[in-house]
């Protein structure tokens, strides 16, 4: 029993040892001094070695999308390389499509500048700009559910399409000792391009969304960047169908402003499914876009009615709604928000119904 243990114990501090040595080693010896990575062949970089390609060009001002701040797990921060990235690695390929892969794309936060490498990237990430802002008013929305709005300083005005996303830096704090980045969809008015709204749903043991539900206050400043993303409005006049869930409101939201400034009488109804009623938020602020906009009409779906028979709306998952509301769908656009699995679920259904995949646009939040 004794000599077990005694066993046990060795292995563990020789483990312990080597684990201190790879640690060293990486600090000390590894020392990759400066390399240069060369953008789109007509820009040069000079960077300190060892760190990811993503966080070499974050320190060069280049933002390149990550939702997840850089742990390997929303590939979305993808460009394509042309040299010296090194050997493709196992935390890449889920995220890779085969013409990817033979196109030499690689995931920039697993990529290790060791030594010179050249990349290119899409020319309008070069245009990406950080944006110091100031936290002017944070609203309860639900109880796991927030409204922030930050006012821009430094640029002062931000241009962006309605549908795409900024990337909010969250700082160190107890608890947390590392920045990371974390994408939010815009979910403003595009016609005020000095303040921006940001609507954001509570993650257990989210670094970010622990940042700005329990850390950040009104008046404290935050650094975005961006903007970011292709979803948008299609420019065609063909009727529209909305699904979205929780925070997958921000975006079709900001997509409502736009229809009304741009005075669209573009047929549309809008899907928003909850849990349950305390979950259903902006009901009023959605009835006057139905008061505004020729064509529009909200519907708020409620999973888990209360049993006193006060929710008159419509029960059930929101794709049953749907299923209600319309027969056949193949002359109709659909715009999706919210969680993979209702989008999911969501696009299944509207192919179900005659709804072309190629006129199906939706925005995941993983």
């Amino acid at each position: 029993m004794l000599s077990g243990i005694v066993a046990i114990l060795i292995i563990a501090s020789v483990a312990g040892a080597l684990a201190a040595v790879l640690v060293i080693s990486e600090m000390f010896i590894a020392d990759y001094g400066q390399c240069k990575i060369t953008v789109n062949d007509d820009r040069e970089l000079t960077v300190d070695g060892g760190k990811s390609l993503l966080e070499c060009l974050t320190s060069e001002q280049i933002f390149i999308p990550s939702a997840c701040g850089g742990r390997g797990t929303c590939g979305y921060c993808k460009c394509k390389v042309n040299s010296g990235a090194g050997p493709l690695l196992p935390t890449e390929t889920p995220f890779l499509s085969k013409a990817e892969l033979e196109d030499g794309i690689r995931l920039s936060c697993q990529v290790k500048v060791k030594s010179n490498i050249s990349i290119r990237i899409p020319d309008e990430l070069l245009s990406v700009r950080q944006f110091e802002t100031v936290c002017t008013s944070i609203t309860d929305l639900t109880h796991d559910t927030k409204q922030f709005t930050f006012q821009m300083k430094e640029p002062a005005e931000m241009n962006f399409i309605p549908g795409q996303y900024v990337q909010l830096l969250c700082p160190e704090y107890p608890g947390n000792k590392e920045e990371v980045y974390r994408a939010y969809s815009i979910s403003s008015d595009p016609a005020d391009k000095k303040n921006i709204e940001l609507v954001i749903r509570k993650v257990p043991n989210g670094i970010c969304t622990t940042y700005c539900f329990e850390h950040l206050k009104a008046t404290d400043t935050v650094y975005l960047n961006g903007p970011y993303g292709e979803f948008r409005l299609s420019d065609t006049q063909a009727p529209m169908i909305f699904i979205a869930g929780g925070s997958g409101m921000a975006p079709i939201k900001c997509l409502l402003h736009q229809m009304k400034n741009t005075s669209s009488k573009r047929q549309c109804k809008y899907f928003f499914g909850s849990n349950t009623v305390d979950d259903q938020f902006y009901g009023e602020l959605m009835h006057e876009f139905e008061k505004s906009l020729a064509d529009f009409k909200y519907v708020p779906v409620v999973a888990n009615p209360p049993q006193d028979g006060k929710w008159t709306g419509e029960t059930g998952l929101v794709t049953e709604a749907v299923m209600r509301a319309y027969k056949d769908l193949s002359g109709h656009e659909a715009y999706l928000c919210g969680s993979p699995g209702m989008i999911d679920a969501s696009i299944k259904v509207l192919r179900s119904m005659g709804l072309p995949e190629n006129k199906i646009f939706y925005d995941k939040f993983a």
